[in-house]
């Protein structure tokens, strides 16, 4: 049996590809997973644009870097969320990420039914009290996919 995912970040992009929620789970390592998430948005943007239009929202991955593979997810109402899992020698299973993305965008979706939750606005306004619930369900996604501890 393949050993469980293991999140290394989550991005969220707005449709104005504004990151609205950058969550990493590996410590020092905020501004790689920054970049991570702004050059996927190059390939988000290729395999959306292009000739053949797909009506999936799963991407697949979108491409390996050092020890970081980047997969990605578009919601109908484009927008993007970004895993960065680590590579590693066993089989990363499409259907075990779909579902990670799934739990994500449900996330995300209730999130953004709060009518008192400004989505849109700068990054900074992330570390907000009304982002807490948010940032506590991304979190707990990446315990339940990984088994692992988040950091605060």
């Amino acid at each position: 049996m393949p050993p469980p995912l293991r999140l290394n970040a989550v991005a969220f992009i707005s449709p104005q590809n504004h990151p609205i929620l950058i969550r990493t789970f590996q410590k020092g390592d905020e501004l790689k997973y920054h970049y991570i998430a702004h050059t996927s948005l190059d390939v988000i943007e290729e395999r959306t644009n292009g000739p053949t239009k797909s009506n999936e929202c799963y991407l697949g991955l979108l491409y390996a870097m050092d020890d970081i593979a980047a997969y990605g997810y578009i919601t109908p109402l484009k927008v993007k969320i970004v895993l960065a899992l680590p590579l590693t020698d066993s089989v990363v299973r499409d259907a075990e990420v779909i579902m990670t993305f799934k739990a994500l965008h449900l996330a995300y979706y209730h999130a953004s039914s709060n009518p008192f939750l400004r989505l849109y606005n700068t990054p900074a306004s992330v570390g907000s009290a009304k982002w807490k619930c948010f940032r506590q369900k991304v979190d707990e996604i990446s315990r339940a996919v990984g088994g692992m501890n988040v950091p605060s």
